[in-house]
């Protein structure tokens, strides 16, 4: 089954001092098939790393590590967002427009969303977009 994975639930796997029960399960889900998620998230996964670096949370080697890991999971980076649609769910539900293109990606795709961020799950629900865990 394939899911949109966001950086709150991609990051979770990659610190040690961190557990959740939604990144449990979107490991799992991810790990017997697939995700997609907007652009944005190569660059927000990188940046949550190397912010984690400067607080001693995570070594440069350790979030190289986690990056080569994750460049072997099947996910797939969407290119391709609906424009209006991001903007108008970012508007409506007062979200960035980071945010925006995940909740816009869950919905065009018909998929669920794996997400931490609790402004993004109550935009997902009142979309009728389906959520992990």
């Amino acid at each position: 089954m394939a899911l949109v994975l966001d950086a709150s639930v991609t990051v979770v796997w990659s610190l040690e001092d961190e557990d959740d029960t939604i990144a449990d399960l979107a490991w799992a889900q991810l790990e017997a098939g697939s995700a997609v998620a907007p652009a944005i998230w190569w660059f927000e996964v990188r940046n949550v790393l190397l912010v984690n670096e400067r607080r001693g949370r995570i070594s440069e080697r350790d979030a190289a590590r986690f990056l080569r890991a994750l460049s072997k999971m099947n996910v797939e980076i969407d290119h391709a967002p609906a424009e209006a649609a991001v903007l108008s769910l970012a508007r409506s539900h007062r979200l960035t427009v980071y945010n925006s293109a995940y909740l816009e990606l869950a919905s065009r795709r018909d998929i669920p969303l794996a997400t931490l961020d609790k402004q993004l799950a109550a935009a997902a629900k009142s979309e009728g977009v389906r959520l992990i865990g």
